[in-house]
């Protein structure tokens, strides 16, 4: 990884480029292509799952009263969408198991 406890684009297409044999470019690629792949279905609002990994989901959540901690002033917050991950059952028991 090239900071600490952060994994990058290039850390990935390194990782294919040693464990599977493609160039360095073919491996920088099909990064792309995957992330590209992820990214443009949650635009389209499907939810994205990676079996034994986890879940991204697409909530869409409605408009609500906030408040300003500062100054205790109530502000509408308009509606938006969000998007989550939930991790799969298989990636919390390696995380706790790791820790």
């Amino acid at each position: 990884m090239t900071q600490a406890g952060t994994l990058t684009r290039a850390d990935l297409a390194e990782s294919l480029h040693r464990q599977v044999g493609l160039s360095r470019a073919d491996s920088a690629r099909f990064v792309e292509q995957i992330l590209d792949k992820m990214c443009g279905a949650l635009a389209d609002g499907e939810n994205v799952k990676i079996s034994g990994f986890g879940t991204f989901v697409l909530r869409d959540k409605g408009e609500r009263i906030g408040r300003n901690p500062k100054t205790g002033v109530e502000v509408p917050i308009a509606p938006r969408r969000v998007l989550t991950f939930r991790a799969s059952q298989m990636m919390r028991d390696r995380i706790v198991g790791a820790g």
